[in-house]
């Protein structure tokens, strides 16, 4: 605690959950696909941008890849959908939420809780162009 302030000062690896920390850490899923079954793109308000790319066989998502402009807080969201949604059918895909990212996260700071909702709207909008191209 600092004394001058009576603040406690924010330690990045002692104050984030493991799930944070390997979710925000971790680029395995940060590709670009040249011609997915599913796509959605999304800007946030605070300028980051995420888009995603779905490849599905059978009715189950196989693949799913994620690439973005944006902050450590944007890449964990974005990772948590791949780890929520990665071998999920198309049903089970569509009840993942904003919380689900949220609590799945446990330590995002709450001044960056907008960062979820970019992901699943981006999330959301892949799985829109999936099933569209899907009743095709």
């Amino acid at each position: 605690m600092n004394l001058k302030t009576k603040e406690k000062k924010f330690d990045f690896w002692q104050d984030h959950s493991l799930e944070y920390l390997e979710m925000a850490l971790n680029k395995d899923f940060q590709e670009r696909i040249e011609y997915p079954d599913g796509y959605g793109k999304r800007t946030g308000e605070c300028g980051d941008t995420i888009e995603f790319f779905l490849m599905q066989k059978d009715g189950v998502l196989d693949s799913i890849s994620y690439d973005i402009n944006g902050c450590r807080n944007t890449n964990a969201c974005a990772n948590t959908v791949v780890r929520l949604a990665r071998g999920k059918d198309l049903k089970t895909a569509w009840s993942i939420t904003y919380d689900n990212i949220l609590d799945y996260l446990k330590t995002i700071p709450e001044n960056k809780h907008h960062c979820a909702e970019l992901a699943i709207g981006a999330f959301y909008l892949a799985l829109t162009d999936l099933a569209e191209k899907i009743k095709k």
